[in-house]
């Protein structure tokens, strides 16, 4: 008798994930190129080397790719944040995102510049204060505070990463957490509410 992975479990093709890749590369080196707002399915299609109908199998339309590559983030730097725990006062996922997006600035700025469009940097400003929830000491229950504080930590964390990268500053990623730190530490040593 064959046993079934959990329902839980995702177990994708090596087909339908090579594919995937293709997309979300082809999103990636079009974001750069042409910024978010002049990407459409075809082009995506005609850079991943696929048909529409192999890209609508996989994604209803360019913003649910964003969404997903936006998901796939998020998984990775909560993976991280539970490997490695933060100190009192930190949130775990700021070293690997700020690491991420120093590895990756140019489609950094790209999402966060001019050409990305609202959608885009609202998507990635959402995918920051979900981290912030997700990684900021737990209070007992969810209350209008909480949730301004994870959306002033997220939005001042958007800022910083807007800043940096919009105007390429030679500030390591280490000199960007430590301001990031040092500037919301007040806000994340708050007692609950």
């Amino acid at each position: 008798m064959k046993t079934r992975p959990p329902l839980s479990v995702e177990v994708v093709d090596r087909r339908i994930q090579r594919t995937r890749d293709a997309i979300r590369e082809a999103m990636m080196a079009l974001m750069v190129e042409r910024g978010w707002d002049a990407i459409d399915v075809q082009t995506l299609c005609d850079h991943a080397n696929i048909g529409r109908s192999t890209f609508y199998q996989h994604y209803a339309n360019k913003e649910e790719l964003l969404k997903a590559n936006f998901a796939g983030l998020r998984n990775a730097l909560m993976a991280q944040a539970v490997a490695q725990a933060a100190a009192p006062g930190q949130l775990a996922f700021v070293p690997g995102l700020i690491a991420h997006v120093y590895e990756a600035q140019d489609v950094f700025r790209a999402l966060l510049g001019r050409r990305s469009g609202h959608y885009v940097q609202d998507r990635f400003r959402e995918l920051l204060i979900e981290l912030v929830v997700a990684n900021a000491p737990k209070a007992k229950t969810r209350n209008w505070q909480s949730t301004a504080q994870a959306h002033y930590l997220g939005g001042a964390l958007f800022e910083l990463l807007a800043w940096w990268l919009g105007n390429n500053r030679p500030q390591k990623p280490k000199d960007i957490e430590a301001l990031f730190y040092l500037w919301s530490k007040p806000v994340l040593a708050l007692p609950e509410p």
